[in-house]
């Protein structure tokens, strides 16, 4: 471990980028808390069309920018963009392509509907911030993932990035929200995840493309998780407790900062879980 703990926060939310919710309120007081106990961090969320890029001064990283994800067999652009929190003194990285994340919307359509290619989404996110992190250089402690979108992550870092140097070490920690959608993924989501190291038997758990399959999914990986706030389904609630996985409830809106700080020492001083 580096001698200044480092924690990846990937989130599918942030606030102020995002309007206020659970996700966007934790991971943005979060990462701010965990960088004044003297840690040192990045951050990651998609570049949703709805976030303002004029008012919130993003602009592209060209360095980063330029890398193509191939998903079922199309090549997709991955533009990385940045903005500065000055009140946090934090950067925000923001994982962008046009044909993902220009629409005005953010999961569901101006007619309340689930977007069809939410899972290319997904998937797109997720390898997006593994391939920056590399890219940047900047090797993680601790990855913190939150919500369904990220769920890819912990397979990914745990099977296919196993071996690099940058992600050998990493420890993953889950947290899972009540962020349920209805309409599960295409049934071929599994397959269109499928990368090198990583085989749609590793991907089994989230065959069905549920909210409940893909938190299954990265529970199963993760060497830690966090029950993010009340609501999480009983069904994720079985299988944490059947997994075994060290877990914290986030409980208390004063001090869960402190706590989740905690817990990540503590995971990092747990054994390798194996998957």
């Amino acid at each position: 471990m580096s001698k200044k703990p480092r924690v990846l926060f990937i989130s599918q939310e942030m606030y102020p980028y995002l309007p206020d919710s659970k996700i966007s309120k934790t991971i943005r007081n979060l990462t701010q808390g965990t960088q004044e106990s003297g840690k040192e961090i990045r951050t990651f969320i998609p570049r949703y069309g709805c976030i303002n890029e004029r008012r919130h001064q993003l602009h592209e990283v060209i360095r980063l920018s330029g890398m193509n994800i191939i998903i079922n067999d199309t090549d997709h652009p991955l533009i990385i963009k940045v903005a500065s929190l000055p009140a946090a003194r934090m950067q925000v990285y923001f994982i962008d392509n046009e044909e993902f994340f220009q629409r005005k919307h953010v999961h569901h359509g101006a007619n309340g509907k689930f977007f069809e290619d939410n899972d290319e989404r997904a998937i797109f996110f997720c390898r997006g911030v593994i391939e920056t992190v590399k890219k940047l250089g900047w090797q993680p402690d601790i990855i913190h993932c939150h919500g369904w979108m990220t769920s890819l992550v912990p397979a990914y870092i745990k099977k296919a990035y196993a071996d690099e140097p940058m992600f050998a070490n990493a420890k993953v920690v889950f947290s899972a929200y009540n962020d349920a959608f209805e309409k599960p993924f295409d049934k071929s989501f599994v397959n269109k995840a499928v990368i090198n190291g990583v085989s749609a038997t590793d991907l089994k758990a989230g065959k069905e493309a549920t909210h409940s399959a893909l938190n299954k999914l990265a529970i199963q990986y993760s060497d830690g998780v966090i029950i993010g706030e009340e609501g999480v389904s009983a069904d994720i609630h079985k299988f944490i407790k059947t997994s075994g996985k060290p877990t914290v409830t986030f409980a208390d809106e004063n001090t869960y900062i402190q706590e989740f700080n905690n817990f990540y020492q503590a995971v990092l001083e747990e054994s390798e879980v194996v998957a």
